[in-house]
């Protein structure tokens, strides 16, 4: 095959598919990765409404989350899986596993960068009688969004390595190119794209996310 017939036929269309997971998985961690976030600085210890139990209960769902190697949290949540989008193998599969994998990650981003705010800032905020939400949004997530854009940033390069090893079990995009043509038949230069076009897409994401941080903080 030329490359032209390689890069149409083959690199284009996995490369949508990886784009289409990291995408579709990367707003579903951010939305659940802040919520928990959110639900762990409300509740702790020196939350603006401490509950013990709630906290200790998120604190353990995301610790044992984070404590799977994603090749056996997608095994293990196949079920699950194939019960919400009814299959266990493809693209859009692969979004429940890689979304479930990185929320704990992003979650833990969140809380630190949310923690780091000045807390003179939030009994400011407090005397002058806002309301849990307004503290949380108008606040905290204002002053530590420059710290969240990082950690968004390398969430999704976190995502990005998480769906290439979705492909060893059917997720589809680059990773599956990679073991098909790559490994299982010898074709090092499909494996040599594929790694080359994994890279492009890191370096271009990292770049984006540093812009963003410089433009936030001056």
């Amino acid at each position: 095959m030329t490359f032209e017939e390689i890069l149409i036929q083959i690199l284009l269309p996995a490369l949508l598919d990886t784009l289409y997971m990291v995408i579709l998985s990367t707003i579903f961690t951010v939305i659940l990765g802040f919520i928990a976030a959110v639900g762990l600085i409300i509740t702790g210890p020196k939350g603006l409404r401490p509950n013990s139990l709630v906290y200790k209960s998120l604190d353990l769902v995301v610790n044992i989350l984070r404590s799977f190697p994603f090749i056996i949290l997608m095994i293990s949540i196949f079920p699950l899986t194939k019960l919400i989008v009814g299959t266990t193998i493809g693209s859009t599969a692969a979004i429940v596993p890689l979304t479930l994998g990185a929320a704990p990650f992003a979650a833990r981003i969140i809380e630190s960068a949310l923690l780091e705010v000045d807390y003179g800032i939030i009994e400011a905020a407090k005397s002058f009688g806002a309301k849990t939400h307004q503290i949380i949004f108008n606040v905290m997530l204002k002053e530590a969004l420059p710290s969240i854009v990082l950690g968004i940033t390398l969430t999704v390069i976190n995502i990005i390595g998480y769906s290439a090893m979705a492909g060893a079990v059917g997720g589809g995009g680059l990773g599956d190119v990679a073991q098909k043509y790559g490994y299982y038949r010898f074709q090092t230069d499909i494996m040599i794209y594929t790694v080359i076009i994994l890279i492009i897409i890191v370096q271009v994401i990292q770049a984006l996310g540093n812009l963003l941080y410089r433009k936030m903080i001056k």
